[in-house]
Protein backbone atom coordinates (compact mmCIF):
# COMPACT_ATOMS: atom_id res chain seq x y z
CA UNK A 1 0.00 0.00 0.00
CA UNK A 2 1.13 3.36 -0.77
CA UNK A 3 2.96 5.52 2.43
CA UNK A 4 0.92 8.48 1.17
CA UNK A 5 -2.22 7.38 0.34
CA UNK A 6 -3.05 3.79 1.80
CA UNK A 7 -4.12 2.71 -1.72
CA UNK A 8 -2.59 0.12 -3.96
CA UNK A 9 0.60 1.40 -5.48
CA UNK A 10 3.76 0.28 -7.61
CA UNK A 11 6.25 0.86 -4.60
CA UNK A 12 9.22 0.88 -6.82
CA UNK A 13 7.51 4.23 -8.21
CA UNK A 14 9.46 7.25 -7.97
CA UNK A 15 8.48 10.30 -6.26
CA UNK A 16 7.90 13.76 -7.81
CA UNK A 17 7.56 16.97 -5.60
CA UNK A 18 6.28 19.81 -7.96
CA UNK A 19 5.98 23.36 -5.97
CA UNK A 20 2.73 25.02 -8.01
CA UNK A 21 1.43 28.34 -8.01
CA UNK A 22 -1.43 29.81 -6.46
CA UNK A 23 -2.11 33.27 -6.70
CA UNK A 24 -5.63 33.63 -8.84
CA UNK A 25 -3.97 34.70 -12.04
CA UNK A 26 -2.28 31.35 -12.00
CA UNK A 27 -5.20 29.01 -11.52
CA UNK A 28 -6.97 26.78 -12.47
CA UNK A 29 -3.91 24.67 -12.13
CA UNK A 30 -2.64 21.69 -14.31
CA UNK A 31 -1.71 18.07 -12.67
CA UNK A 32 -3.55 18.31 -9.06
CA UNK A 33 -6.46 16.08 -10.21
CA UNK A 34 -3.32 13.27 -10.22
CA UNK A 35 -1.19 14.17 -6.84
CA UNK A 36 -1.31 11.71 -4.68
CA UNK A 37 -0.77 14.24 -1.52
CA UNK A 38 -0.44 18.05 -1.53
CA UNK A 39 1.07 20.70 0.79
CA UNK A 40 -0.66 24.52 1.04
CA UNK A 41 2.07 26.45 2.26
CA UNK A 42 2.49 30.18 3.75
CA UNK A 43 4.72 32.51 1.50
CA UNK A 44 5.88 36.05 1.14
CA UNK A 45 2.95 38.59 1.24
CA UNK A 46 0.47 36.26 3.18
CA UNK A 47 -0.08 34.22 -0.44
CA UNK A 48 -0.03 30.54 -0.59
CA UNK A 49 1.44 27.84 -2.45
CA UNK A 50 1.26 24.71 -2.96
CA UNK A 51 3.99 21.42 -2.72
CA UNK A 52 2.64 18.67 -5.34
CA UNK A 53 3.84 14.77 -4.33
CA UNK A 54 3.33 12.16 -7.13
CA UNK A 55 3.62 8.26 -7.16
CA UNK A 56 1.42 6.62 -7.73
CA UNK A 57 0.06 8.38 -11.08
CA UNK A 58 2.16 11.17 -13.01
CA UNK A 59 0.51 13.09 -15.50
CA UNK A 60 2.28 14.45 -17.97
CA UNK A 61 1.78 18.25 -17.41
CA UNK A 62 2.05 19.89 -14.42
CA UNK A 63 1.87 23.69 -13.41
CA UNK A 64 2.19 26.55 -13.14
CA UNK A 65 5.60 25.82 -11.64
CA UNK A 66 7.45 28.17 -9.33
CA UNK A 67 10.17 28.96 -7.13
CA UNK A 68 10.76 26.62 -4.17
CA UNK A 69 11.28 28.02 -0.21
CA UNK A 70 12.89 27.14 3.00
CA UNK A 71 9.65 25.43 3.90
CA UNK A 72 9.90 23.10 1.15
CA UNK A 73 13.45 21.98 2.02
CA UNK A 74 12.55 20.86 5.69
CA UNK A 75 9.34 19.83 4.29
CA UNK A 76 10.68 17.11 2.00
CA UNK A 77 13.62 16.02 4.11
CA UNK A 78 11.58 13.01 5.28
CA UNK A 79 10.66 11.64 2.02
CA UNK A 80 13.90 9.96 1.29
CA UNK A 81 15.16 11.19 -2.16
CA UNK A 82 12.57 12.55 -3.88
CA UNK A 83 13.11 14.74 -7.46
CA UNK A 84 12.28 18.03 -6.23
CA UNK A 85 10.70 20.67 -8.95
CA UNK A 86 10.65 24.01 -8.96
CA UNK A 87 11.63 27.60 -11.27
CA UNK A 88 14.51 28.84 -9.06
CA UNK A 89 15.63 29.81 -5.84
CA UNK A 90 16.98 32.60 -4.20
CA UNK A 91 20.94 32.12 -3.99
CA UNK A 92 20.69 31.93 -0.05
CA UNK A 93 19.18 28.39 -0.44
CA UNK A 94 21.11 26.99 -2.94
CA UNK A 95 23.32 25.75 -0.17
CA UNK A 96 20.64 23.99 1.51
CA UNK A 97 19.61 22.53 -1.90
CA UNK A 98 22.73 21.13 -2.51
CA UNK A 99 22.90 19.18 0.91
CA UNK A 100 19.35 18.03 0.55
CA UNK A 101 18.90 14.09 -0.50
CA UNK A 102 16.50 15.73 -2.79
CA UNK A 103 17.21 15.48 -6.32
CA UNK A 104 16.84 18.91 -8.60
CA UNK A 105 15.24 18.69 -11.48
CA UNK A 106 14.18 22.30 -11.20
CA UNK A 107 14.37 24.25 -14.58
CA UNK A 108 18.32 25.73 -14.93
CA UNK A 109 19.36 22.18 -14.89
CA UNK A 110 16.75 20.38 -17.05
CA UNK A 111 15.56 23.36 -19.55
CA UNK A 112 14.18 20.22 -21.71
CA UNK A 113 11.54 19.38 -19.33
CA UNK A 114 10.09 22.97 -18.84
CA UNK A 115 8.19 25.32 -21.55
CA UNK A 116 6.30 28.71 -21.41
CA UNK A 117 2.53 27.63 -22.24
CA UNK A 118 -1.27 28.38 -21.68
CA UNK A 119 -3.56 31.62 -21.03
CA UNK A 120 -1.14 32.74 -18.51
CA UNK A 121 1.36 35.34 -18.57
CA UNK A 122 4.86 35.03 -16.73
CA UNK A 123 6.09 34.34 -14.59
CA UNK A 124 2.62 32.25 -13.62
CA UNK A 125 2.84 30.17 -17.11
CA UNK A 126 6.08 27.69 -16.59
CA UNK A 127 4.81 24.17 -16.42
CA UNK A 128 7.01 20.76 -16.48
CA UNK A 129 6.91 17.57 -18.02
CA UNK A 130 6.23 15.74 -15.19
CA UNK A 131 7.06 12.30 -16.76
CA UNK A 132 10.15 13.39 -17.92
CA UNK A 133 11.17 14.37 -14.72
CA UNK A 134 10.04 11.79 -12.35
CA UNK A 135 12.07 8.72 -12.77
CA UNK A 136 14.85 11.07 -11.15
CA UNK A 137 13.43 10.46 -7.65
CA UNK A 138 13.61 7.30 -5.67
CA UNK A 139 10.75 5.27 -4.54
CA UNK A 140 8.21 6.31 -1.10
CA UNK A 141 9.37 5.54 2.10
CA UNK A 142 7.21 5.85 5.17
CA UNK A 143 6.58 9.68 5.93
CA UNK A 144 4.65 8.89 8.71
CA UNK A 145 0.84 8.50 7.97
CA UNK A 146 -1.45 5.91 9.12
CA UNK A 147 -4.39 4.67 7.52
CA UNK A 148 -7.46 3.25 8.77
CA UNK A 149 -11.42 3.48 10.38
CA UNK A 150 -12.69 6.46 11.64
CA UNK A 151 -11.47 7.66 14.83
CA UNK A 152 -14.60 8.18 17.33
CA UNK A 153 -15.03 11.30 19.17
CA UNK A 154 -14.80 13.55 15.56
CA UNK A 155 -16.99 16.45 15.07
CA UNK A 156 -19.67 16.72 12.28
CA UNK A 157 -18.06 19.53 9.99
CA UNK A 158 -19.89 20.87 6.81
CA UNK A 159 -17.13 23.33 5.88
CA UNK A 160 -14.12 25.39 7.65
CA UNK A 161 -11.69 27.54 6.36
CA UNK A 162 -8.13 28.71 6.70
CA UNK A 163 -6.99 32.60 6.77
CA UNK A 164 -3.30 33.45 5.50
CA UNK A 165 -2.81 37.05 5.30
CA UNK A 166 -3.63 37.31 1.84
CA UNK A 167 -5.59 33.96 1.14
CA UNK A 168 -8.49 32.77 2.44
CA UNK A 169 -8.60 28.57 1.86
CA UNK A 170 -11.96 27.05 1.83
CA UNK A 171 -12.39 23.37 2.77
CA UNK A 172 -16.43 22.04 2.11
CA UNK A 173 -17.27 18.11 2.64
CA UNK A 174 -18.84 16.58 -0.81
CA UNK A 175 -20.70 13.94 0.70
CA UNK A 176 -22.09 12.99 -2.63
CA UNK A 177 -18.40 12.35 -3.57
CA UNK A 178 -16.75 11.20 -0.17
CA UNK A 179 -13.99 14.06 -0.21
CA UNK A 180 -13.28 17.28 0.91
CA UNK A 181 -13.20 19.83 -1.69
CA UNK A 182 -11.69 23.78 -1.86
CA UNK A 183 -11.89 27.35 -2.71
CA UNK A 184 -9.46 29.68 -2.85
CA UNK A 185 -10.36 33.14 -1.70
CA UNK A 186 -13.92 32.31 -2.59
CA UNK A 187 -13.23 30.58 -5.45
CA UNK A 188 -14.18 27.09 -6.38
CA UNK A 189 -10.54 25.83 -7.16
CA UNK A 190 -10.51 23.97 -10.10
CA UNK A 191 -8.70 22.07 -12.77
CA UNK A 192 -7.37 23.34 -16.07
CA UNK A 193 -10.04 20.83 -17.08
CA UNK A 194 -12.92 21.67 -15.06
CA UNK A 195 -13.17 19.29 -12.42
CA UNK A 196 -12.67 19.90 -8.57
CA UNK A 197 -9.22 18.43 -6.82
CA UNK A 198 -10.11 17.02 -3.88
CA UNK A 199 -8.97 14.91 -0.93
CA UNK A 200 -10.13 12.05 1.14
CA UNK A 201 -8.13 13.44 4.24
CA UNK A 202 -7.36 17.02 4.75
CA UNK A 203 -5.30 17.98 7.63
CA UNK A 204 -4.65 21.01 9.37
CA UNK A 205 -1.32 21.47 10.48
CA UNK A 206 -0.38 23.92 13.22
CA UNK A 207 3.20 25.10 12.69
CA UNK A 208 5.22 28.02 13.88
CA UNK A 209 6.18 30.18 10.85
CA UNK A 210 8.85 33.12 11.42
CA UNK A 211 10.62 35.78 8.78
CA UNK A 212 13.35 34.52 6.97
CA UNK A 213 16.14 36.86 6.01
CA UNK A 214 15.04 36.30 2.60
CA UNK A 215 13.38 39.05 0.29
CA UNK A 216 11.56 38.44 -2.91
CA UNK A 217 11.92 41.40 -5.62
CA UNK A 218 9.48 43.61 -4.05
CA UNK A 219 11.39 43.30 -0.90
CA UNK A 220 8.65 41.76 0.69
CA UNK A 221 10.28 39.20 3.35
CA UNK A 222 10.05 35.45 2.96
CA UNK A 223 8.69 33.41 5.88
CA UNK A 224 9.49 29.86 7.29
CA UNK A 225 6.77 27.35 8.29
CA UNK A 226 8.61 25.04 10.27
CA UNK A 227 7.65 21.48 10.20
CA UNK A 228 10.25 20.11 12.62
CA UNK A 229 9.32 19.78 16.44
CA UNK A 230 5.62 19.32 16.98
CA UNK A 231 2.01 20.96 17.51
CA UNK A 232 -2.20 21.04 17.19
CA UNK A 233 -3.40 18.99 14.29
CA UNK A 234 -7.01 18.66 13.33
CA UNK A 235 -7.83 15.58 11.19
CA UNK A 236 -10.92 15.90 8.37
CA UNK A 237 -12.25 13.17 7.38
CA UNK A 238 -15.39 11.30 6.51
CA UNK A 239 -17.04 15.00 6.96
CA UNK A 240 -15.77 15.12 10.61
CA UNK A 241 -13.17 16.58 12.21
CA UNK A 242 -10.74 14.91 14.96
CA UNK A 243 -8.80 16.81 17.12
CA UNK A 244 -4.52 15.62 17.32
CA UNK A 245 -1.14 16.71 17.59
CA UNK A 246 1.49 16.49 15.09
CA UNK A 247 5.14 15.27 16.14
CA UNK A 248 8.61 15.56 13.81
CA UNK A 249 11.61 15.31 15.87
CA UNK A 250 14.31 15.91 13.42
CA UNK A 251 14.10 16.72 9.18
CA UNK A 252 14.97 13.06 8.42
CA UNK A 253 11.94 11.42 10.57
CA UNK A 254 8.41 10.87 9.76
CA UNK A 255 5.29 13.21 10.95
CA UNK A 256 3.67 11.37 13.44
CA UNK A 257 -0.23 12.67 14.26
CA UNK A 258 -1.93 11.12 16.94
CA UNK A 259 -4.90 11.55 19.71
CA UNK A 260 -4.64 13.76 22.67
CA UNK A 261 -4.03 10.05 24.57
CA UNK A 262 -1.14 9.27 21.91
CA UNK A 263 -2.79 6.72 19.63
CA UNK A 264 -2.36 6.77 16.02
CA UNK A 265 -4.52 9.16 14.07
CA UNK A 266 -5.48 7.56 11.03
CA UNK A 267 -6.32 9.23 7.71
CA UNK A 268 -8.92 7.94 5.26
CA UNK A 269 -7.35 5.93 2.51
CA UNK A 270 -6.89 8.75 -0.57
CA UNK A 271 -5.60 11.44 -1.25
CA UNK A 272 -4.63 13.80 1.22
CA UNK A 273 -4.38 17.42 1.60
CA UNK A 274 -1.83 19.02 4.69
CA UNK A 275 -2.86 22.70 5.00
CA UNK A 276 0.39 24.63 7.08
CA UNK A 277 -1.71 26.79 9.17
CA UNK A 278 0.46 29.81 10.86
CA UNK A 279 0.07 29.56 14.84
CA UNK A 280 -0.22 32.69 16.28
CA UNK A 281 2.90 34.41 18.21
CA UNK A 282 3.16 33.52 21.49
Amino acid sequence: MSPLTGLPTDLAAPVLIVKIDNVGSARPQTGLMAADLVYVEPVEGGVSRLAAVYQSQVPPVVGPVRSIRRTDLQLVANFGRPALAFSGQAPQLRPLIDQSAAVDVSAPPRPDAYSRQGPHSAPHNLYANARRLAPAGAPPVDIGFEFGPTPKGGQPVEATSVSYASTQIGIEWAPAQRRWVFTMDGTPLTAAKGDRPGAATVVLQRVEARPTDIADATGTTSSFARTVGGGEAVVLRNGHAVQGTWSRPAPHTPTTFNRPDGSPLPFASGPVWVVLVPAPPE
